[in-house]
């Protein structure tokens, strides 16, 4: 088991770390995903605690949203506008606004749709809109945790924490953590991966 490290390694421990929002589930529901909740990080009710991604990820996928579909969106509109004249470019502007405003929706349900939950042998990442997927990686499994952060995440302040297994298609990836919690979690899951494999 080993863990990839950033170049610029957060200093200071375990203090002023930024901790997540967490996301309650009651415990009926978390038994509808077929989710035990023994070992598991709960609160005083015995419900298994949900960790949501920073919301400053939201705004991070909001703007690339805007940048993937208005951008082309508006260069459309001005063509249409020279090609076919005022009426028809009013048209297409409307047509555009309204796409963009159904993709940004859509962006802010599967940003509420993510999930993470630390248990005791194994970490649950939940995700996915239309199909409710909830991912079970056991720590004995994992080969290596990975950190990592685009241009737009390090402006942030964010960081993915991808978790990788010996097969690639349980791997899972938990996006939208502080850099903080991001290493945090990364020297966790390592460290419990070790002693899983070590037979601790």
């Amino acid at each position: 088991m080993r863990s990839r490290r950033r170049r610029s390694r957060h200093q200071g421990g375990r203090e002023g770390l930024v901790t997540p929002p967490v996301c309650r589930a009651a415990p009926g529901r978390a038994s509808q995903y077929g989710l035990g909740i023994d070992g598991a990080q709960q609160d005083g009710t015995g419900a298994l605690l949900w960790r949501a991604p920073d919301p400053a990820l939201l705004t991070v996928r909001r703007l690339l949203t805007v940048l993937e579909l208005g951008l082309p969106g508006l260069l459309a509109v001005v063509l249409v506008a020279v090609l076919a004249g005022a009426v028809p470019a009013v048209g297409a502007l409307l047509v555009g606004l309204g796409v963009l405003g159904v993709a940004l929706a859509a962006v802010e349900r599967r940003f509420r749709a993510w999930g993470y939950a630390e248990r005791e042998d194994d970490l649950l990442v939940r995700r996915g809109v239309l199909v409710r997927r909830t991912s079970v990686v056991p720590y004995g499994r994992m080969q290596y945790v990975d950190v990592t952060a685009g241009p737009l995440d390090r402006r942030y302040g964010l960081a993915t924490v991808t978790l990788h297994t010996a097969a690639a298609a349980t791997d899972a990836s938990v996006p939208g953590l502080r850099a903080q919690e991001a290493a945090r979690l990364r020297d966790r899951l390592a460290a419990l991966g070790e002693a899983r494999a070590a037979g601790l």
